[in-house]
């Protein structure tokens, strides 16, 4: 499976950014997807999730309100709606797939990854 993230780029603080991740090559009939992200210095966090029918998201606090997260099966893509950015927000985002129908938060769960899209928030 490869996943290939997009839409990264430099933002001021207060404006918006879309990412997306396409997954191609082997396929699940069902799957989670997840977006994650690491700032220079630091660990790996979750930022959202989606379960394979799009019903259950998952948030982390820092994000809740400000980002969606969104899926199309058909095309086997997941997108993550970032408004309202922060200089914080600053780091590189991840997507991951999980096989099975829930996602969840640790990413030891996902066994997929993408190489990442760098996410700059100028203040």
């Amino acid at each position: 499976v490869q996943l290939v993230e997009s839409g990264g780029g430099l933002v001021q603080a207060g404006g918006s950014l879309r990412l997306s991740c396409a997954a191609s090559g082997r396929t699940f009939s069902r799957y989670g997807m997840g977006w994650f992200r690491q700032a220079p210095g630091k660990e790996r966090e979750f930022v959202a999730a989606i379960s394979w029918s799009g019903g259950i998201t998952d948030y982390a606090d820092s994000v809740k309100g400000r980002f969606t997260i969104s899926g199309d099966n058909a095309k086997n893509t997941v997108n993550l709606q970032m408004n309202s950015l922060k200089p914080e927000d600053t780091a590189v985002y991840y997507c991951a797939l999980r096989p099975g129908v829930v996602a969840g938060r640790k990413d030891v769960l996902y066994d997929y990854w993408g190489q990442g899209t760098q996410v700059t928030v100028s203040s």
